[in-house]
């Protein structure tokens, strides 16, 4: 007979395929456009256990957000080596499983614990909420605060990860963020650049970095109003599609946004965190934020990948995996 997983997966993948069916229609759009948009709820009161030292009492980001999905005991048996901490939206099941799958399986290696965490908000759509809480319960990844899930508010689900590590996993030795749409070369990541045998770094955060100003053309993506941020460049900030940092850097930027000015460009936002902790973000031309033809060869030498459908990312892994045998 069936395993009770396998049926509760089965059925998981049906709802999912009804609810998406649902509102492929026409329906009021979700997205946000301006300031970030998310429901307020009554201030958070940390209890002991998940108490921060020295934060002062006036906050300009408080983060007054609650947990309506949370996996608080996952790290509690092992100290994981790298956490993944992967950006999605109610939608992405396919990515999601697709990623479980490959570079995000945290069975892919024996001797080193990889746990992979999936990041969302909250859905004006009751139906995509209750879906997820499903698969909550199937799979025990993801991490859901009450504000309004919308590419506004990418910089909250970044600091609920950074939160997260901080309360419950603070030991972690390092922590990866990224998106769902992107491929992970883990073998280069893990064994290449972390070193699982090497001495853990600190205060240490790389990717694609990035040395720019604000667009303020109002039609762009990337818009940001003078009166958000009146300067003309940015600091150096690495693409929020990938990038790497140690364990201890998760509760430095977390403590460092409660005083920091929002700001809806995440990866900028982050970039503002680490000047005001005075932590230069280290270049890695492994970090890729755009699509790359694949090839066995040049995939091998990467570490990270943009664009990548969940066809593709099944489809790289299992070809890659298949012909580890083969030089370049």
């Amino acid at each position: 007979m069936p395993s009770k997983v396998s049926c509760l997966y089965l059925l998981t993948v049906v709802c999912w395929a009804s609810a998406l069916w649902y509102l492929s229609g026409s329906r009021p759009s979700t997205a946000y456009v301006g300031q970030m948009t998310f429901i307020r709820k009554p201030i958070l009161r940390f209890s002991k256990n998940d108490s921060f030292s020295n934060i002062r009492t006036r906050t300009l980001n408080p983060h007054n957000f609650k947990f309506l999905i949370n996996e608080p005991k996952k790290c509690e048996s092992t100290t994981p080596f790298l956490v993944l901490l992967i950006s999605t939206n109610h939608k992405e099941f396919d990515a999601r499983q697709a990623i479980r799958e490959t570079w995000g399986d945290e069975n892919t290696f024996s001797n080193v614990h990889i746990l992979t965490l999936f990041l969302l908000g909250y859905s004006t759509e009751p139906v995509l909420n209750q879906m997820v809480e499903q698969e909550s319960q199937i799979f025990h990844d993801i991490l859901v605060e009450d504000f309004v899930d919308s590419y506004h508010n990418l910089t909250l689900k970044t600091l609920m990860g950074m939160r997260w590590v901080s309360l419950f996993c603070p030991n972690a030795q390092y922590v990866m963020k990224t998106d769902s749409d992107i491929f992970v070369n883990m073998d280069n990541l893990v064994f290449n650049l972390l070193r699982p045998n090497a001495k853990p770094r600190r205060r240490f955060f790389t990717g694609h970095v990035i040395n720019g100003g604000p667009i303020r053309d109002v039609h762009s993506k990337w818009f940001m109003p003078r009166e958000l941020y009146p300067d003309s460049r940015y600091p150096p900030f690495c693409s929020g599609t990938g990038y790497v940092y140690s364990g201890d850097m998760a509760e430095l930027l977390y403590k460092t946004s409660l005083h920091t000015r929002l700001l809806h460009l995440e990866d900028v936002y982050v970039g503002l965190c680490l000047r005001k902790l005075g932590i230069q973000p280290f270049q890695n031309n492994g970090f890729n934020h755009w699509k790359m033809t694949y090839s066995l060869c040049r995939y091998r030498k990467v570490l990270t990948v943009h664009q990548i459908s969940p066809e593709e990312i099944l489809r790289i892994w299992n070809d890659m995996s298949n012909k580890k045998h083969l030089k370049c």
